[in-house]
């Protein structure tokens, strides 16, 4: 009998490499129920019938499936983004100190992020992250420095066409990371990525900036030509070693794809008997390090932000909004297609055959034939199963609560007269769900994610870069030219679309109601507020004043010029009408048009 072969005659493991793949196998084990809960939310979502879902067992004809889950996820997700985006400057700077607060240097940051965020597609790739908020319930993200550069065909000069940060969205299937551990930020993460091998070569020639090792990547390719001329079934003893996504080990060693396992945090090198602190450490076919370095981001954790939508207490892993409806889900297609085979018995009823009948199609028209004692009736069926829609309606109205997805936000009104106070209490409370849950994602996730990418910024851009300013006056299109002690302060900037999103709505409603109510047409109140203090704040609250609405007495220079062009236009009228006449007959017809200017009517 041949000798099986056996991995390690192959494989020179690093035990480092190794401490670290065991230790992503078992975060990924612990979180496997997560995992299986997260993939029947996705069928739901998906789904076009009940073939396809935890509801295919149940014994109905009908195979209906109604999306509602798919339904309160797309309405979430267009609410979320309007609140989180009410206009293309939804990010101010916060400086710490005079010189981090002058308006020139705010004015400089919140110019060159904006920039950054249009060419780079932030807004794009938040809006996927939103998905993974509603779907998941948990969203991870990082930034990423790039130097995009293109070349001219005629000059082959290198052209910059993008240099910056961008947020690269993680997949919440690809990270691992420990769930009991005290925060997101203390725990030690393991993103994992399955790239082809022409990839990684590629990275490693062009962006030396990754510090992959050329020696790991020999080696690793070394070891793919030494399993070619093997099958997999030279490999008995190791039959049970998997790779995610292949079917086993040869299967993942004789493809095109390598995996990497990305560490970041402390890990203690048992080898060598050392500490590393805050390190990224990637590994390859969970075998080999090919790239060590220390993190050097100065805020001194590894840069990758994590939200959850239901937080839990001592569990990392938060639940998400359709998490607890998926049994609503369920319970509204078993009714839908309970009311549908109810249907088709009324539609086609089951016959009682009594007696001697002979053999008949059913259908209009048609004869039948029967004995003496022979008969034929329809088993009607009890029709209280008409009832379904009701509870089908409240069904879906409680998800939609549920969810802090109340009709208000989908444009239709709840029954009911109601005064203008009572609109605005009632839309308050229940909006407040949804209000909490936007302006959560926006501070305890955007917001970082935001100072990270100016933090990387900072610290990788080594040559002047051009950003586009739009002026808001004149609205003409200049080039700034942008130096790292431009964008270098004390600070932290803000996102401030969510949480004024509702407090402007708020105090703006507010003061239309009071000035419609009778203190707000009582004189002895009104005297003693400001014009322009109230059409300051409303210009602020609108969210305009881009547009430089809000001009003191701007009405009245604008009135005054107004009549300036009009008795312009009529002197002008006036000199065409009396042009080629006697002095006697043109001061005649002078007085008379102006006589009619006087009455209201126009010159003739």
């Amino acid at each position: 009998m041949a000798a099986t072969l056996d991995l390690t005659q192959f494989l020179e493991c690093e035990t480092l490499a190794t401490d670290i793949a065991n230790k992503y196998q078992t975060l990924e084990n612990m979180r496997s129920g997560w995992l299986t809960q997260k993939k029947e939310i996705q069928q739901y979502i998906f789904a076009t019938d009940t073939t396809t879902t935890t509801n295919a067992s149940l014994p109905w004809k009908n195979k209906i499936h109604i999306p509602k889950l798919c339904q309160i996820r797309d309405n979430l997700h267009a609410n979320y983004m309007a609140a989180l985006r009410p206009n293309d400057n939804a990010i101010v700077w916060e400086g710490d100190d005079n010189n981090s607060e002058i308006h020139e240097k705010r004015v400089t940051i919140q110019n060159y992020m904006n920039n950054k965020m249009k060419q780079g597609g932030f807004w794009t790739e938040v809006s996927k992250l939103v998905l993974d908020y509603i779907d998941y319930g948990n969203v991870f993200a990082m930034p990423v420095f790039v130097a995009e550069y293109t070349t001219d065909p005629l000059t082959g000069e290198m052209i910059p066409t993008f240099i910056g940060a961008k947020v690269q969205r993680i997949s919440p299937y690809d990270i691992v990371f420990d769930p009991t551990a005290p925060s997101f930020a203390e725990s030690p993460k393991i993103v994992r990525s399955l790239v082809s091998i022409g990839t990684l070569a590629a990275e490693i020639e062009n962006k030396p900036e990754l510090a992959y090792r050329q020696e790991i990547f020999d080696k690793m390719m070394e070891n793919r030509r030494a399993f070619a001329p093997h099958t997999a079934g030279d490999f008995v003893k190791n039959s049970t070693y998997n790779f995610d996504g292949f079917s086993g080990f040869w299967e993942y060693f004789n493809s095109d794809y390598v995996e990497i396992l990305d560490f970041y945090g402390d890990i203690y090198d048992k080898e060598e008997g050392k500490l590393y602190k805050n390190h990224l450490i990637s590994v390859v076919d969970r075998s080999y390090i090919i790239r060590k370095e220390q993190n050097d981001n100065w805020l001194g954790v590894p840069p990758i932000r994590h939200a959850g939508w239901r937080v839990r207490q001592d569990n990392l892993y938060a639940m998400g909004p359709l998490d607890n409806l998926v049994g609503l889900q369920h319970r509204i297609d078993h009714l839908e297609n309970a009311k549908a085979d109810g249907f088709d018995l009324i539609v086609q009823p089951v016959l009682k055959v009594t007696g001697f009948v002979e053999d008949f199609d059913y259908g209009p028209g048609e004869r039948i034939h029967a004995g003496e004692e022979g008969d034929v009736q329809f088993m009607s069926p009890d029709v209280t199963f008409l009832q379904a829609d009701s509870q089908m309606a409240m069904y879906e109205a409680k998800m939609e609560e549920m969810a802090g997805a109340p009709k208000q936000a989908m444009g239709f009104r709840t029954p009911g007269e109601k005064t203008a106070y009572e609109v605005q209490i009632l839309e308050n409370g229940a909006n407040r769900i949804f209000l909490n849950k936007t302006a959560y994602f926006e501070e305890m996730f955007l917001e970082p994610l935001l100072n990270d990418m100016l933090e990387m910024s900072r610290r990788n851009l080594n040559e002047v870069d051009n950003i586009r300013v739009l002026d808001d006056e004149t609205q003409a299109v200049t080039f700034e030219k942008i130096t790292k002690e431009d964008i270098t302060a004390r600070g932290k900037l803000r996102p401030i679309g969510a949480r004024h999103f509702a407090q402007n709505a708020n105090i703006l409603q507010n003061f239309t109601n009071f000035a419609a109510s009778a203190l707000g047409q009582n004189p002895l109140i009104t005297s003693h507020f400001s014009g322009k203090r109230m059409a300051q704040a409303v210009e602020t609250l609108l969210g305009v004043e881009k547009y430089k609405v809000y001009q003191p007495n701007i009405g009245l220079y604008e009135a005054a010029e107004m009549k300036q062009i009009q008795a312009s236009l009529d002197q002008s009228h006036m000199e065409e009408q009396t042009a080629g006449m006697s002095p006697e007959d043109a001061a005649m017809a002078t007085q008379g048009m102006m006589a009619q200017q006087a009455e209201g009517q126009p010159p003739a």
